[in-house]
């Protein structure tokens, strides 16, 4: 009958932590965050805890104000279960949620692996059925700024020297939110130009530019300069299928989409539709560590890769237990800018310098998700506390 427990409670906290030289940018309403001198950057961050009758808690670093609304919504419903039926969560929560984006899903399910691997005492990639240990790195920048960081082609060629040369076998650029596309285009061309022809290029405008002929334009210099991938192009908002499966067409440079749709069968769907080459997935976004397997499992039926979203100690682990993936995205860095990641954890880092002399990053091998929290840190910068639900 499996093991009896239950979850007795849903708590959150809130903290900040500030960003030296960091500052929001002049477009889109500040949505970007730029390399900025002189500036500091107010954070605001949360960590979600769920308690158990076994005296285990699973924790979670991460989430929005949204995502912690919405867990309003259900966290009556997890009191009560038990954690270990992720997959019957999982399923209920999809269907309850189905009119929203379910994003506050994958907050609560990796807290769930967390559970499960400190009551086993094994880390979450060995539930898993682990494939590798370590995990090649590509260094993934801010958004190209025009105060002296990342402001000019020269600069990004300069740094994606610096991050080859410490290591990283790939560098993925994040452009101007507003740029030019002809310098969009310098900036293809003079990065691969300047790194030469081993190290992995990837380009994410992060679904910045204005139009289909933009995206093309730059597309075209991608295949010139033969990056690894084209993510996100255009305004589109990496939605369309259509869009994205013309663009296939036209260019040779494989694209990789899925960041902007949720869960597993829309991701299928734009498989099917033929609308990208890779798979992006995200365990916070995507509902959960179970949630981000299902699609690494479907793309690797597809015979296609998966490409895990963002940094974080849940990423890890489910990369180290797929063999159809590339790359961790350890990011954002920058020249001259900290690291975006708040400084919560006492024995794990997303920093510039967090890899190996070969370009990977471990994976965390304590239960659970194998991070400690610093309490401390978050109790000194604290700025509230509230019971979802339970105790």
């Amino acid at each position: 009958m499996g093991r009896k427990l239950h979850i007795t409670g849903i708590e959150v906290t809130q903290f900040t932590w500030v960003l030296e030289a960091i500052a929001k940018d002049d477009y889109y309403n500040g949505f970007n965050l730029v390399y900025t001198p002189g500036e500091r950057q107010e954070m605001s961050g949360h960590i979600l805890q769920v308690r158990t009758s076994a005296g285990i808690t699973g924790t979670f670093i991460g989430g929005s104000k949204g995502d912690y609304a919405q867990m309003e919504m259900y966290a009556e419903y997890l009191v009560g279960r038990n954690p270990l039926e992720r997959e019957l969560i999982h399923n209920d929560l999809k269907r309850a949620l189905r009119k929203l984006d379910r994003t506050s899903v994958g907050l609560v399910d990796i807290a769930l692996w967390d559970i499960a691997g400190r009551l086993y005492d094994a880390p979450i990639w060995e539930l898993l059925g682990g494939y590798r240990e370590r995990i090649p790195a590509y260094a993934s920048t801010y958004h190209g700024d025009e105060n002296g960081g990342l402001g000019s082609p020269e600069e990004f060629a300069d740094f994606a020297v610096t991050c080859r040369d410490m290591g990283y076998r790939a560098f993925k650029i994040h452009g101007w939110s507003h740029a030019p596309i002809a310098r969009e285009v310098r900036n293809v061309l003079a990065v691969r130009e300047a790194v030469g022809k081993e190290m992995d290029l990837m380009l994410d405008p992060a679904c910045e530019y204005e139009t289909f002929a933009d995206a093309l334009r730059v597309g075209r210099a991608c295949d010139e300069a033969r990056y690894f991938w084209y993510e996100d192009p255009f305004k589109d908002s990496g939605l369309s299928h259509f869009a994205q499966k013309r663009l296939r067409e036209m260019i040779d440079t494989p694209i990789l989409m899925g960041e902007h749709i949720r869960s597993l069968e829309p991701k299928v769907d734009m498989i099917v539709a033929g609308a990208t080459d890779y798979v992006r997935v995200n365990p916070t976004l995507d509902m959960g560590i179970t949630g981000a397997m299902k699609v690494a499992h479907a793309a690797e039926g597809f015979g296609l890769d998966v490409e895990f979203h963002a940094p974080g100690p849940a990423q890890r682990h489910c990369l180290a237990a797929v063999r159809n993936a590339n790359y961790y995205e350890l990011g954002l860095v920058h020249p001259k800018a900290p690291e975006s990641a708040p400084p919560v954890y006492t024995d794990y880092s997303d920093a510039l310098d967090a890899i190996d002399a070969d370009g990977s990053v471990p994976v965390p091998d304590g239960p659970g998700l194998g991070v400690e929290i610093d309490w401390d840190y978050v109790r000194a910068h604290q700025t509230g506390s509230r019971i979802l639900a339970g105790r």
